[in-house]
């Protein structure tokens, strides 16, 4: 998942992101025909959504099936035949958001009726659960509310909540739909009746479907779940990318962001992660669902959630161009699950409990080692340089110094509650984890084996439908790579030690930095403040000013720097990477309340100063050494832009 935040006093993004347990069930599952049709199971478990239906942001649900105390079980659903009660539940916390929601509390008018309609007593011991007798029981209705408006405590972010409105219906299937106690697992359809033109974009494939009614057959709870939908007048763009169908949906209420655009952008991003997957993706369709809004969010963030065959995004209307930017710089990140928890994971994820969830320790893998791809991809594809993509990994340094130093794999399992505020963590030192393993598999494979292959082999022994278990994974990859690995996990993964940055890097021809200081420009030492709806930065303290801060005054709204034109979106550019001389004036144009006759105007003022260098340690950093060896040349060119087979 991917959240972005606004800070009110100046403008930063804020980075958090959680991995998808994803549903780990293929594509291949799919069937073309309607449960309620199927003699293979004596058990119809049948959903209907109607979305004609919906009325003050609810929408009715109704769940179908037998008389519960007459089953004859088949032989994948667990024996339930001796209970004379059996309850149904909502999620308590869903794949990849890490944290809880309680969806159970968006529920209303619950209802459980027999087949001539007669209401059924349930009991409802908590938020997401509700208990009724087995026999006699033929329906289950119930409104669901969105939370896309919800004023109470505890927002649900938008890309793993719902919407339903006239013109949209965020269909995050978790908030939608439930199960029944024993049944996860057993197949369904769900039935879902549209408005009149409507479009569902989903990666499920329809096995049914008119201008009425699309029917989709499920595997099981864990792939509905992991499989969203975005209902409304369609805005689609479908392309191939390596064997796989790509769609991408926008919705947009004012209509001035166009999938059209956006696709373009995607395509070739997607392109890039296929040629470094090696020319196709293990996938047959993957849906990237875009809601665009204008103005603020319910939750006050905005982003996305990965699912295992598509994303959900969450985006301000921020024009189409840098829109496509972003939703590409999300997506690099959250197509390569595609990889892991896709088709590597742990029996935690592959056996997800919704209401009691048990977390696996390799966070480090789901999210450090898919970053850390995501950053790779551009640079073995050539889309970025080795030193834009040293800076990257410097700025992952510098932000993982912010966190704590609890060895990885405990953060990991306690990431619901003792070390939730850890988290952030797994896309920082877990990207270097990932980094700094790959390097040390091609120092010690003389340059033919990286993590991309242990990646692809690791998916070869086990596979969408086969866990690995939590605790062996790391005497797993050590029998299937060399003995040096398993000490990297037992000090860097599984313990505290530093990652050796400076040792393990010179091997490929990179040296740190970060000793001394060097002289930087500091525009005056000031306190600086930014308007978030006019974008203006202003001065607001001049405590602590230096001869260059002292030309301005509080309240000054500073309009440009050397003729160019200033906001929120450029300004730490100008006064971070443009170059100064010391001898070289700087023209700072500003606009000034003016008080006159107890009248305040304002003024626009043209302030010069030259500018004023200080001193300040060097950050951390990486940089290629200018006197490498023929092996260090050699693993550089081996990890850097290595050949994938």
């Amino acid at each position: 998942m991917n959240i972005f935040s606004f800070s009110s006093k100046f403008v930063f993004l804020l980075f958090v992101f959680s991995f998808s347990l994803s549903s780990v069930f293929a594509q291949d599952d799919f069937e073309t025909t309607s449960l309620s049709d199927s003699t293979e199971t004596s058990f119809s478990y049948s959903y209907t959504l109607d979305l004609t239906k919906s009325k003050n942001d609810k929408v009715p649900v109704e769940l179908y099936f037998k008389d519960l105390a007459s089953l004859e079980l088949s032989s994948n659903v667990l024996e339930v035949t001796d209970k004379d009660s059996i309850s149904f539940f909502m999620p308590k916390i869903v794949p990849g958001t890490y944290h809880i929601y309680d969806f159970g509390r968006f529920l209303s008018d619950f209802k459980v009726t027999d087949m001539a309609g007669k209401e059924i007593k349930y009991t409802h011991p908590t938020e997401n659960e509700w208990r009724f007798p087995t026999k006699g029981v033929y329906k289950i209705s119930y409104l669901v509310d969105d939370t896309f408006d919800y004023k109470g405590q505890n927002k649900v972010f938008e890309p793993g909540g719902t919407d339903i409105e006239d013109d949209v219906f965020v269909i995050n299937t978790h908030g939608f739909f439930g199960y029944l106690e024993d049944f996860k697992r057993q197949p369904f359809d769900i039935n879902v009746v549209k408005p009149k033109g409507f479009y569902g974009s989903t990666p499920l494939v329809a096995a049914k479907t008119n201008e009425k009614i699309d029917t989709y057959l499920v595997s099981d709870y864990h792939l509905l779940a992991d499989s969203p939908m975005l209902y409304s007048i369609p805005d689609t763009v479908t392309f191939e990318v390596g064997g796989a169908e790509i769609l991408v949906s926008v919705f947009h209420e004012k209509g001035t962001v166009k999938a059209e655009e956006v696709a373009k952008e995607v395509q070739k991003s997607l392109e890039a992660q296929k040629n470094y997957l090696g020319g196709t993706l293990p996938i047959k369709k993957y849906a990237f669902l875009i809601y665009i809004f204008d103005g603020f969010s319910n939750s006050g963030s905005y982003g996305a959630l990965e699912h295992s065959y598509s994303s959900l995004y969450f985006l301000p209307n921020m024009g189409a161009s840098r829109l496509a930017n972003t939703v590409v710089e999300i997506a690099a990140h959250e197509f390569f699950h595609i990889l892991t928890p896709l088709s590597i994971h742990s029996e935690e994820i592959h056996y997800f409990d919704f209401i009691n969830p048990k977390m696996s320790k390799h966070l480090w893998l789901y999210e450090g080692v898919t970053e850390y791809f995501a950053n790779h991809v551009l640079l073995q594809q050539g889309l970025i340089s080795l030193e834009e993509f040293l800076d990257k990994m410097r700025d992952k340094v510098s932000e993982a110094n912010n966190y704590s130093d609890v060895p990885f794999t405990e953060m990991s399992l306690g990431c619901l509650d003792k070390y939730a505020d850890e988290y952030g963590n797994v896309y920082e030192k877990g990207a270097l984890i990932g980094w700094m393993l790959d390097v040390r598999l091609r120092e010690l494979s003389d340059g033919k084996y990286g993590l991309m292959n242990l990646m692809q082999d690791l998916s070869k022994k086990y596979g969408t439908e086969q866990p690995f278990e939590d605790d062996k994974l790391f005497d797993v990859i050590t029998e299937m790579t060399y003995p040096e690995i398993r000490t990297f996990f037992a000090d860097y993964v599984e313990g505290s030690k530093e990652l050796p940055y400076t040792d393990y890097l010179k091997t490929i021809g990179i040296n740190t930095t970060g000793d001394g200081t060097e002289e930087v420009f500091n525009f005056g030492n000031i306190g600086l403040a930014v308007d978030p709806e006019t974008k203006e930065v202003s001065v607001f303290s001049m405590e602590g000013a230096n001869e260059f801060g002292k030309m301005f005054e509080e309240g000054d709204v500073i309009l440009e720097i050397n003729d160019q034109k200033v906001d929120a979106t450029n300004f730490l550019d100008l006064i971070t990477e443009a170059s100064y001389k010391e001898d070289e004036e700087m023209e700072i144009v500003v606009n000034r309340k003016i008080k006159k006759r107890k009248k305040t105007k304002i003024k626009k003022r043209t302030l010069k100063s030259k500018p004023v260098f200080v001193e300040q340690e060097q950050d951390f950093g990486f940089e290629e050494a200018q006197d490498k060896n023929e092996k260090q040349t050699e693993l550089l060119k081996a990890w850097e832009k290595w050949e994938v087979k």
